[in-house]
């Protein structure tokens, strides 16, 4: 099958029932047509291949099984011509390329991974096997995210794009990637083509053609946009397995504005950026890192984190029957020993678990006979393997998939399960106190908000839905979520008044979709799809900087994103990229953040055999001081602020809030402000009156400068053995030869600037004959003179005034050099020279007088 270069609607295929078919396709939410609009046979038995040509318009070439046929789509009485026209062709071969006046690019050969077809670019693995790959027209790249080539993967179930991009500045054309490309008029008809025509496609620049831009150009010359339904944005930074984007738009460029309005132009593209924008994550130091890791579980199902932590602990489940969870010590980093260690056994397989956010040794644990068991670890740790918990929780009817803590109650407990309800408990108790029903379908993610008066919760369903638990077991709110039903999750943002739900769209495209809480029925208020993959973007919110850390199990990549009110919403700031997957990220109390080293988050990375600490830091110049830009008191999420049956009674509260300022710090807000530093000495300086004793001690310690530092010590001072004074003899010749030095340094400027001005004097001559016999041997003539010394009138007082201030304005200690005051010496004596000749010449007129 192939589908027209000029009508994007037109697809023609061919098959084994020996019949070539033109189908005229329709807008894609519309049903498309279920017979063609044009078929043709041509009797040569079955058809291989199909082809439109480059650039002539119904001019259509078929591969039977023994000759290549090219048809005129305009008329369905025959071909134009048949086998003959290619006598060299091997009849014995089954498949073909025809050659046409442009010629096709040759087939590539398929394979179950990706990264045999797409090698000689870049190395992409592909997830699943491929079953067909097409590229994208070029008209519907991203350019100004560099985006240069853009395949679909077929696989069995869906179909993957992959972008790829050169790692260039973004939001930027950069036109050595882009020269102009064809558009989608036709350069020729067949009959003109068959008459011997050789016409090419023009390559339009600014016009559109079937909704496409047909040339990207320079953004200097302004922008604008235009829609493509082939058009899928992407602003990652490099080869990816698929374009992520913010808009669907691609963008085409208008005829020059001034540089003003360009500048104008791609500020309004760039649009507002973050103050977060180059946070930079980094692995900390291996003694911080627990390793040996061995028998992990990687099988935990996608509503579960993978792993959880606490400021003291993490647990991780193991591979092991009985639903084993090991329990690791923060504070005993390093290698794990190889023999067995302590574990907490279940009995069944777990599902998901969580410690509690107010007691450091508290554990639920989720397993998939419908019961929540609570676990209660000792003090420094297990040292024995535990086998009964504190209490057990039963009330759901079928397998949970998640569980959630109160953030502000203590003891309060919130399970979602296959049963379709939402219930909570009182841990303390053991008792369930709230049943929540409503969802149709799996239940993928909860949130409770920050005041801890509302729930939200994310469906299978295409639902977001929040409710009130204490006053109803139906949901208060309701709103569609994202068309993708692989999974989700949701977290509240900006002090709880936007819902923040990451999941796919129908392509399968990750996503993040931001909904006012107040109004979930209308829908997203904006949307920021980030990329593909399988698996579930799980996010971490810090209220205090509103920034949103995002990865997937599995993934390389932690993006990052600060969350604002208004739009754009979605500010996007460097990523995190891992050497290898991780299998999850988990994040600790903000007192766990070095506010000296200016770090936002902290969060511990899982891999296959380690747990590795991660530091998000923003860099800044002043680190000495606390910048209480960034670090706003923040709650004490430690501490509960109620009991779990004052909360169920229907108060209410909220944490506390601490400075995470040192004692020893200063906020940046009242740093002192730094003078500026002037790089020279204000012109009073060297037009100030001197004597000739202040001239020569400063020009002597201008020279006794050069000879560098004497506070410095020298290599010699650590030598032995030697009596004072021979180290006298030695200083005095060490400051005989550094005079020496410099001397020989200026008269080396001197001597070349003489050599210079009189060949240039010899050059030009002079009409007086004792004036021009003084430029010869001085090598400078008077107009240079009084230009170097900037003097209009020749009198002894002018010339030593200026002479002295130049001099002294030129010194090398205040960043002048020998040569310029070479300089300013000839001028000196070229015009002394010039007085004393005139002076001699006013002599013999008085005698004769």
């Amino acid at each position: 099958m192939d589908f027209s270069p000029f009508d994007e609607s037109l697809l023609a295929t061919c098959s084994g029932d020996e019949t070539v078919k033109l189908w005229r396709l329709c807008d894609p939410e519309l049903q498309q047509p279920s017979s063609p609009e044009l078929t043709l046979r041509p009797g040569h038995g079955r058809l291989e291949l199909v082809a439109f040509h480059p650039t002539s318009s119904g001019l259509l070439a078929v591969g039977a099984t023994k000759s290549p046929l090219l048809w005129d789509t305009s008329r369905q009485d025959a071909p134009l011509a048949g086998s003959y026209i290619y006598p060299h062709l091997n009849p014995h071969q089954k498949y073909i390329t025809v050659s046409l006046a442009t010629p096709f690019y040759d087939l590539i050969p398929l394979s179950s991974s990706l990264s045999l077809t797409l090698s000689l670019v870049s190395h992409c693995l592909a997830d699943t096997s491929t079953r067909g790959v097409a590229m994208v027209p070029k008209l519907a790249l991203d350019v100004m995210s560099c985006e240069v080539m853009r395949v679909l993967q077929l696989t069995d179930s869906c179909i993957v794009p992959i972008s790829y991009q050169v790692p260039r500045k973004v939001c930027e054309f950069h036109d050595d990637l882009y020269p102009d490309t064809v558009g989608t008029t036709p350069a020729m008809s067949a009959d003109e083509w068959w008459q011997g025509g050789n016409k090419q496609v023009k390559k339009n620049l600014h016009s559109t053609t079937n909704s496409h831009p047909t040339v990207l150009q320079d953004p200097a010359r302004g922008c604008s946009t235009s829609s493509s339904p082939l058009s899928t944005p992407s602003s990652s930074a490099a080869p990816s397995r698929s374009p992520s984007s913010t808009s669907g738009l691609s963008s085409g460029f208008l005829p020059s504005p001034s540089p003003s309005q360009s500048a104008k132009a791609i500020q309004n593209l760039l649009g507002p950026t973050s103050k977060f924008r180059h946070i930079q994550g980094a692995v900390m130091h291996r003694d911080t890192h627990i390793t040996n890791l061995r028998g992990l579980n990687l099988t935990t199902p996608g509503e579960s984190d993978g792993f959880c932590a606490n400021s003291q602990r993490v647990a991780v489940p193991l591979a092991i029957s009985g639903g084993q969870i090991a329990i690791l010590e923060r504070s005993q980093p390093g290698r794990l020993p190889d023999t067995s260690m302590p574990t907490i056994q279940n009995s069944v397989n777990v599902v998901d678990f969580s410690w509690d956010p107010f007691d450091t040794h508290q554990l639920a644990v989720a397993g998939d006979d419908a019961k929540i068991r609570v676990w209660q670890v000792p003090e420094g740790g297990l040292t024995e393997t535990l086998t009964e918990p504190e209490v057990i929780l039963q009330g759901h009817t079928e397998k949970i998939y998640s569980i959630k803590y109160h953030p502000l109650a203590s003891g309060l407990l919130v399970s979602s399960s296959y049963d379709l309800t939402v219930r909570l408990w009182d841990v303390d108790s053991g008792e369930e106190v709230k049943i929540l029903s409503g969802h149709q379908d799996q239940i993928f993610g909860m949130a409770w908000s920050p005041d801890g008066k509302l729930l939200a919760t994310v469906c299978k369903d295409g639902k977001v839905r929040i409710y009130d638990p204490r006053k109803s077991a139906e949901p208060v709110q309701e709103g569609p979520g994202p068309e993708g039903h692989r999974g989700a999750r949701v977290v509240w943002v900006c002090e709880g008044k936007y819902l923040l739900v990451s999941g796919f769209d129908s392509r399968s495209e990750r996503g993040l979709y931001l909904y006012a809480a107040d109004s979930l029925s209308t829908g997203a208020i904006d949307t920021a799809m980030v990329d593909v993959s399988p698996s579930t973007l799980i996010p971490f919110y810090d209220p205090d900087t509103s920034v949103v850390i995002l990865t997937g199990k599995g993934d390389t990549r932690v993006h990052i994103y600060e969350v604002v009110t208004e739009a754009p919403h979605f500010m996007p700031c460097s990523s995190f990229n891992s050497p290898e997957p991780h299998k999850g990220l988990a994040f600790l109390p903000k007192t766990e953040c070095s506010v000296r080293d200016v770090e936002i988050a902290v969060g511990l990375m899982l891999t296959k055999t380690t747990i590795e600490p991660v530091a998000f830091r923003v860099p800044r110049v002043k680190k000495e001081f606390f910048q209480d830009d960034v670090y706003t008191d923040t709650a004490v999420c430690w501490e509960p602020a109620l009991t779990a049956s004052a909360w169920l009674s229907g108060m209410n509260g909220h944490h506390k809030k601490i400075s995470l300022k040192p004692k020893d710090m200063t906020p940046v807000s009242e740093a002192p402000k730094e003078a500026p530093v002037r790089k020279y000495l204000p012109s009073s300086v060297y037009l100030e009156e001197k004597t000739d004793e202040q001239k020569k001690e400063e020009l002597l310690t201008a020279m006794v400068a050069k000879l560098g530092n004497m506070d410095d010590p020298l290599p010699q001072e650590s030598f032995e053995g030697v009596d004072e004074d021979e180290w006298a003899k030695y200083l005095a010749q060490i400051i005989v030869m550094g005079a020496q030095v410099v001397g020989r340094a200026f008269a080396r400027a001197l001597q070349q600037e003489y050599a210079a001005s009189q060949a240039a004097a010899k050059a030009r001559g002079s009409s007086a004959q004792h004036s021009a016999a003084a430029s010869s041997i001085t090598g400078m003539t008077v107009q240079e003179a009084q230009q170097i010394l900037n003097i209009s009138t020749l009198t002894p007082e002018e010339i030593q005034k200026n002479y002295e201030h130049l001099f002294k304005v030129n010194d090398k200690s205040v960043g002048g050099s020998f040569y310029i005051q070479s300089k300013v010496v000839r001028a000196k004596e070229r015009l002394e020279e010039e007085l004393n000749i005139q002076t001699q010449q006013e002599k013999p007129q008085k005698t004769e007088t």
